[in-house]
């Protein structure tokens, strides 16, 4: 299978900001719902915060090149905060670390493998940094080892089925369809048509 590996052409840097301004958008409308299902209690909000990861993992799944979790993460960020996201700048910051340690995940695999164990670890590395800045922050130190374990674990299996298997299974459905064939060509034939 042919597979161009050099950078970022132009193409995909456009794709990619395309792909993070559509989740900046659903970021943005997660907000309500994430609070929605707060007041039920047993951090069950914690199993929908995934949503904020997804933006990293669907574009380096489309793109599949080195940098585009990163973008595709601060830019959906980007778009959450101009939308008017209900945590201001604070989102940028929680985009960037959040991309990077999802980047650094895909980077341990040399950008070679784009399956659902891969994207699901991005997903972890995601959630780890979500909650490192969340200790920072100095909110969930505070709750009791059980109810810490409890919170924890849930916002790694969210993010677990949100931005790994649905993400994985989000881009596969796209593949069958086609649309993918323009963002990543398998033979050099196919890139040799996209640059005429």
């Amino acid at each position: 299978m042919f597979m161009q590996t050099k950078g970022l052409k132009l193409t995909d840097v456009l794709t990619t900001v395309v792909v993070a301004i559509v989740f900046g958008i659903v970021y943005k409308v997660w907000g309500p719902l994430y609070y929605a299902v707060k007041p039920l209690g047993l951090h069950l909000d914690q199993l929908i915060y995934g949503m904020w990861f997804i933006a990293a993992t669907v574009a380096y799944l489309l793109i599949r090149k080195p940098g585009v979790a990163l973008l595709a993460e601060v830019a959906a960020a980007s778009g959450e905060f101009l939308a008017g996201s209900e945590w201001g700048l604070e989102v940028l910051f929680y985009g960037f670390v959040q991309g990077l340690l999802a980047e650094l995940v895909f980077a341990a695999f040399r950008y070679k493998r784009f399956d659902v164990a891969v994207v699901s670890l991005a997903a972890v590395g995601s959630t780890i940094a979500s909650l490192v800045l969340d200790f920072y922050k100095g909110y969930i130190d505070q709750l009791a080892w059980w109810n810490l374990t409890l919170f924890i674990g849930a916002r790694f299996v969210g993010a677990i089925i949100i931005a790994g298997v649905f993400a994985y299974s989000l881009v596969k459905a796209l593949e069958a369809t086609g649309v993918t064939q323009l963002l990543r060509p398998t033979t050099k034939e196919d890139y040799d048509s996209l640059d005429q």
